[in-house]
């Protein structure tokens, strides 16, 4: 240690004890980091769903199938744009006819590693997750039935189905369909430099990146964004110091007219505890995926910053704090792999694929 402590010093112009005492702050802080975080696995892997090459070829064609609804427009890279780090950027997404959607799209990459789907957890998985928006009236508003004729009027998709589930009876029905398309999410992974540094290099990070870490476990943030995905295991109240439209709205109020208060978990469950109730979000490449929270009423990731102290922990926070806290969450923006972003050929229609339906 003292060695190494030597050649910092030498190399950076610092003394040797400011040098010796940096090295034990990083290990320190590395040491604390460890209690509420861990790197990102190379895949999210699922017992029930193993994910083989065909499995994951087939899903990410599907991911960017439009046929998949009845307009023939939408898919799932629509509101999941795996080129803007898996979101629309939109406060809430725009689904068949034009219709708005009640609440934010959250980022499709880390997804598969969480606690359960959507804002209200109302899906296990991703398999799962992958099926509901096809079937929304207000998203892709298709129908199973429907899918599945357009998928079998495609030859190249009946033998991808076959290759990819060859030991059912029936590959290419809707069940499968969401075991395709979860297979591919759940290679969607961005390790960033913050992984590095939970692995040991305390290099991967800047200083204030290093500060604003040690003030978001301080303050209390990790103790719901936390675990791989720095968020998205456990659920919690929105608003569990003051109620969150208290403070959403203001912001909201700027571009609505109106608004509409959303209930959360309860709808899913009905019972009262999960009134204003919603999974936590990940904050892994929160830089890219704004607006912020359920409804996306906020832009500004310092505005974010502010009122989740305020409404979650009950803390106002200095100017440098959020300064310091924002550059570490910027230090969450990982890596898009590389073959999310190779857009597939899709295979032609044929004379017995059904048509588009705007109505």
């Amino acid at each position: 240690m003292k060695k190494f402590a030597l050649f910092i010093a030498l190399f950076t112009g610092m003394g040797i004890a400011a040098a010796e005492k940096a090295t034990k702050e990083d290990m320190e802080l590395l040491k604390l980091a460890k209690q509420y975080f861990k790197p990102l696995p190379k895949v999210a892997e699922n017992p029930e769903n193993p994910i083989t090459p065909e499995k994951v070829r087939l899903g990410k064609m599907l991911y960017y199938e439009p046929r998949l609804s009845k307009s023939g427009l939408i898919s799932c890279n629509t509101c999941h744009n795996l080129a803007r780090y898996g979101v629309d950027n939109l406060p809430t997404s725009i689904g068949h006819r034009w219709a708005i959607g009640p609440r934010n799209a959250p980022t499709v990459y880390n997804a598969a590693i969480h606690i359960a789907q959507f804002w209200d957890g109302r899906a296990k998985d991703v398999e799962e997750q992958a099926l509901g928006p096809i079937v929304n009236p207000i998203e892709m508003a298709n129908t199973e039935e429907n899918v599945v004729k357009t998928l079998k009027s495609i030859p190249e998709y009946v033998e991808l189905f076959k290759k990819a589930f060859p030991n059912d009876k029936e590959p290419l029905k809707y069940e499968n369909i969401g075991k395709a398309i979860g297979a591919f999410e759940r290679t969607l992974m961005t390790p960033s430099r913050f992984d590095e540094f939970l692995k040991g290099n305390t290099k991967a990070l800047t200083e204030q990146e290093k500060r604003g870490l040690k003030t978001f476990i301080e303050v209390g943030c990790a103790g719901c964004h936390n675990g791989a995905g720095v968020g998205g295991h456990m659920f919690t109240k929105f608003g569990a110091i003051t109620e969150y439209w208290k403070v959403t709205f203001p912001y909201v109020l700027k571009e609505k007219p109106t608004i509409k208060v959303d209930f959360g978990r309860f709808g899913v469950t009905k019972k009262e505890g999960d009134m204003f109730v919603f999974k936590v979000p990940s904050l892994r490449n929160i830089e890219h995926t704004y607006p912020y929270f359920h409804d996306g009423s906020v832009w500004s990731l310092e505005d974010a910053v502010r009122i989740m102290a305020k409404t979650q922990l009950g803390k106002e926070l200095t100017d440098q704090q959020v300064k310091d806290i924002v550059a570490f969450l910027k230090a969450l923006t990982g890596e898009i792999p590389k073959h999310a972003l190779e857009v597939p050929v899709l295979p032609a229609s044929t004379k017995n694929t059904p048509k588009p339906n705007v109505n």
